[in-house]
């Protein structure tokens, strides 16, 4: 193999050479392939903090076989600390922040040969593959693991509507919440993170079985090893890269995971966004067209409220969904390991048919996520189905031009039973950064009967109809724009739709008159709103091309 760090003049190189000596690197290393730990461990993100420990197997690793790493790091926010406050604008900009500092550090450098890239939580583990897609260099994900919960979901969630009714004190709640997250991990549940760590997966950029092992286990650490050695193996075989691996396929086959168990409807953003490092564009129709074809066959929380993704690992883990779901994959397909996705799960074994249904026994024969069109989402919108409750409803609209506003509204009683929330002004661009509205579906499920309706976007934990991701967003002109109080709303889950009941006519006269609600935030995320594009095209950035 060609090492990167000999493409490089060779004055140029034994300066950097010398660079690297200064840091404690033995010259007589310099001549094995470089693979770059990339770490996004912190004190902040519970499910980052196990990163620190499992960088070194994964460095053992990468010294058993003959290869020289490298760790630097990248940053990491925790959803979970930055819910329900203005903090939470900055969560889904920082995807991007992640892809462009990896690139930084890499291409910077020059002298990376591959790449390992440890990651857990919600944005993080999509900017790390983004990165991994923009740089095509070898490159395999690890993962933190998920945390034991020592209680059930639902009795998480009756503490926190104790709380809510002011029936329970906080130092009561923090107690039982850390119960559900019992320690240093992943929140057990179906959110975000889980769900993106099994996409890796199921796209074929992670070793078979990772996702969900428990965090700080024998089992993780032992993978870690075989991770950094997989890492050397690809670096001096050159590849397969993410560009073999990541095709159209596995992205359809990816959508069909998270059909097949429920899982975040944050991924609407981010596969389109890892896709489009590639030059793939998809769209909410591969989403329709998926599910036609995907049965609803795994259910845990949010969708479940006895189960988290620990009852799924003991039931056989991804690799048992997988299999399960063959029928509606590509088998054939290439996988890091150098193996076909068929292979891959070959031997994976459904050890709980409560929690893995068979495919031809499904909970549902649709996916759990379903995509919604209509006038009031022309472009589409999202409703995770199988959390909802519920496929039809119809209510006046209650009208707000930012989650703080519905908030104090739904505390102070103005929000009741059947009215349909709508929270606009809260997209990519009129955030500015696309919030997650989790705490206001919890406040929802305490008025009980109420759906909420927004441009901004939903927590993987969150439950209820909840229809988010839609587009046009407000600042762009889109017909939620135009909402006003007492607008009959229909949402019909089964056929698809999200109607506004206002005539053409009306509409047209609202907006001869309406002006854009632009927020400006100031600083990264004045940049970003200038810069970003539409939820359904992923939300990233109009001036930025495919590829290196």
């Amino acid at each position: 193999m060609q090492r990167s760090i000999d493409k490089v003049p060779p004055y140029q190189r034994a300066i950097l050479k010398g660079h690297l000596v200064s840091c404690g690197v033995d010259y007589k290393d310099l001549d094995k392939p470089v693979i770059g730990v990339v770490n996004s461990w912190n004190e902040i993100v519970a499910g980052h903090v196990p990163l620190r420990g499992l960088a070194e197997p994964i460095k053992d690793g990468i010294r058993q076989a003959g290869g020289l790493p490298l760790e630097f790091n990248t940053i990491a926010m925790c959803d979970g600390i930055a819910q329900g406050h203005a903090g939470m604008r900055y969560s889904l900009p920082s995807r991007d922040l992640i892809a462009d500092s990896v690139e930084t550090m890499v291409l910077g450098h020059g002298i990376f040969d591959g790449l390992i890239l440890m990651a857990s939580c919600d944005k993080i583990v999509p900017g790390m593959l983004m990165a991994a897609a923009r740089l095509d260099l070898p490159s395999l994900l690890f993962t933190g693991g998920p945390s034991a919960n020592l209680i059930k979901p639902f009795e998480s969630k009756q503490a926190r509507q104790a709380f809510l009714q002011g029936e329970m004190s906080e130092e009561d709640l923090v107690a039982v919440t850390a119960r559900y997250y019992s320690g240093p991990g992943i929140c057990s549940y179906l959110g975000t993170a889980n769900t993106m760590c099994m996409v890796a997966e199921a796209l074929g950029l992670a070793l078979p079985n990772t996702a969900l092992l428990p965090a700080e286990s024998d089992e993780r650490r032992a993978l870690a090893v075989e991770a950094g050695r997989l890492a050397v193996r690809l670096a001096a075989a050159g590849g397969p890269k993410p560009s073999q691996i990541l095709t159209r396929s596995a992205f359809q086959d990816a959508i069909a995971l998270v059909l097949g168990m429920g899982g975040s409807l944050n991924t609407v953003l981010h596969l389109p966004a890892i896709a489009h490092e590639l030059g793939i564009d998809l769209t909410l129709d591969d989403w329709a067209e998926v599910s036609r074809r995907t049965p609803f066959l795994a259910a845990v929380t949010p969708n479940h409220n006895q189960r988290t993704v620990n009852d799924l690992q003991r039931a056989g883990g991804t690799p048992a969904l997988l299999k399960e779901l063959l029928p509606a994959l590509h088998p054939e397909r290439l996988v890091v390991t150098g193996q076909t996705l068929g292979q891959a799960v070959a031997d994976a074994e459904v050890t709980d048919r409560e929690v893995i249904h068979p495919f031809t026994d499904p909970i549902s024969p649709e996916g759990g996520v379903a995509v919604l069109h209509g006038n009031l989402a022309e472009d589409g919108a999202m409703i995770k189905r199988s959390a909802a409750g519920a496929d039809f409803f119809r209510g006046p609209a209650r009208v707000y031009n930012a989650e703080e506003a519905a908030l104090a509204a739904a505390q102070s009683g103005e929000i009741q039973p059947g009215d349909a929330v709508v929270v606009r002004y809260e997209g990519p661009r009129g955030g500015p950064g696309m919030r997650e509205l989790h705490r206001l579906t919890e406040v929802a499920a305490k008025i009980g009967n109420v759906a909420i309706i927004t441009d901004g976007r939903f927590s993987g934990a969150s439950s209820g109809v909840s229809i988010g991701y839609l587009a046009p967003e407000a600042a762009d002109g889109g017909n939620i724009a135009l909402v006003e109080n007492g607008d009959s709303i229909t949402i019909d889950v089964s056929r698809g739709t999200l109607t506004l009941d206002v005539p053409n006519d009306v509409l047209a006269e609202r907006r001869a008159r309406w002006q854009a609600e632009i927020k400006d935030a100031g600083g990264f995320l004045r940049w970003y709103a200038q810069s970003v594009g539409p939820a359904v095209k992923g939300a990233v950035r109009l001036d930025f091309g495919c590829g290196v």
